[in-house]
């Protein structure tokens, strides 16, 4: 019989040459199986999906109740679905602003970007789109069109027209939003670039210039959203309010579902002249928006997202003064540890899940690698994942400095 390993490989597109090809088995919690029976610290939450662990009971429960009554019925928006109402209210009571009211339920970040693009021209009336050099908003042709980096983009020219480029907490470059820009796109802690925190008055700075300039601002809380940086949002501890919200990722529990969050007086532009402005079938699917609730109501009713700060403190603390380790920057429980020799970047994140951890690459920065494990991680596992991690790196130490 074939194996499902082969069979991976021939039937599977893949999406590099190094898929981690990984056989899982079962996951819990946050630990990964494989079909041999090694266990894997998820330290990644694939890509800060799993913010509250793998297969956590609620979300289970809530996916098996859902799918008792109902599954798909209609197309987004046409019938009245009870996950939907329950989480856009729930999520508007907590955040408690009038600029965040209403909801557009989408299937992934990128079709939520996607979205918001439509929006602010429709909005506006304006063409232009600026993002931020080194950032990462998906991979669909619009969310490409706003990345910086020609090496990833140059072969599916022509992209979307209109989007130019700011430096990330450079003030100089706020004098490039003006009358003919429509929003500016941009993630309030940069994470493909590395985890790279705003610098102080930056965000204000810019949304004091965007309103100035009749530009609407969209933050990208897509990775940072449902406490990963010890906010709910990071734009509340970075107390500056968006025009257009983007989440997805943990939003979902482990489920695929992604929205924007806006007001209802913005939102309101997809509803006439003309109508069914955007239109989704799939977006809001009840069974992925019941999961949704389900980790949300998990998050409010629990200390687990203010219990980000002391566990990314010992993570910090026990990876810091390692020979290795040139700086940590971190927010919560999203983290990037720069090594002093970027050479070693590969060797180093092989060997740390030879060791039985799981963490990642940034996509712009080849010094640093990617810590961000689930919030619900016990101390017992962090401590367990750390300790493979010293080891991995003590490993890789001694050999490249014999």
């Amino acid at each position: 019989m074939t194996s499902i390993r082969k069979l991976f490989f021939s039937h599977v597109a893949q999406t590099s040459d190094f898929p981690l090809a990984i056989e899982v088995s079962h996951a819990e919690g946050s630990i990964i199986y494989d079909v041999n029976g090694k266990d894997y610290v998820d330290f990644d939450s694939g890509i800060s999906v799993s913010a509250i662990g793998h297969r956590h009971p609620d979300v289970i429960n809530a996916i098996h109740d859902q799918c008792e009554k109902y599954l798909h019925t209609m197309v987004y928006g046409e019938h009245i679905q009870t996950p939907q109402v329950e989480f856009a209210k729930m999520l508007s009571d907590v955040l408690n602003t009038d600029k965040l009211t209403t909801i557009y339920f989408v299937n992934s970040g990128s079709e939520a970007v996607e979205a918001a693009i439509k929006l602010a021209r429709k909005a506006t009336q304006r063409f232009n789109i600026i993002s931020a050099h080194n950032a990462y908003h998906g991979s669909t042709i619009g969310c490409e069109s706003l990345r910086s980096d020609l090496a990833f983009t140059q072969h599916y020219m022509p992209g979307v027209p209109g989007v130019h480029h700011i430096h990330f907490n450079d003030f100089d470059d706020l004098h490039k939003i003006n009358e003919e820009t429509a929003a500016v796109i941009i993630e309030p802690i940069q994470g493909e670039a590395g985890i790279i925190l705003p610098k102080s008055g930056y965000l204000q700075a810019l949304k004091n210039t965007c309103a100035e300039k009749g530009a609407l601002l969209i933050l990208d809380e897509i990775q940072t959203g449902f406490g990963r940086t010890g906010d709910l949002f990071a734009f509340q501890d970075l107390r500056v309010t968006p025009d257009i919200l983007l989440m997805a990722k943990a939003m979902g529990g482990g489920m695929p579902c992604g929205a924007l969050m806006s007001s209802q007086q913005l939102l309101s532009h997809f509803t006439r002249n003309p109508a069914l402005g955007h239109i989704t079938t799939f977006g809001g699917h009840p069974v992925s928006i019941a999961a949704a609730v389900a980790s949300l109501k998990f998050l409010l009713k629990n200390d687990i997202i203010q219990s980000s700060h002391p566990k990314s403190l010992t993570i910090y603390q026990s990876l810091i003064n390692h020979p290795m380790v040139e700086e940590i920057r971190y927010k919560g429980m999203f983290l990037a540890v720069q090594l002093k020799n970027p050479s070693l970047l590969s060797l180093v994140v092989s060997k740390i899940i030879q060791q039985g951890v799981l963490v990642d690459y940034f996509l712009f920065n080849g010094a640093s690698f990617r810590i961000s494990p689930p919030l619900t991680i016990s101390e017992q596992d962090l401590q367990l994942g750390i300790n493979r991690i010293i080891s991995a790196l003590d490993l890789v130490n001694q050999t490249s400095n014999p």
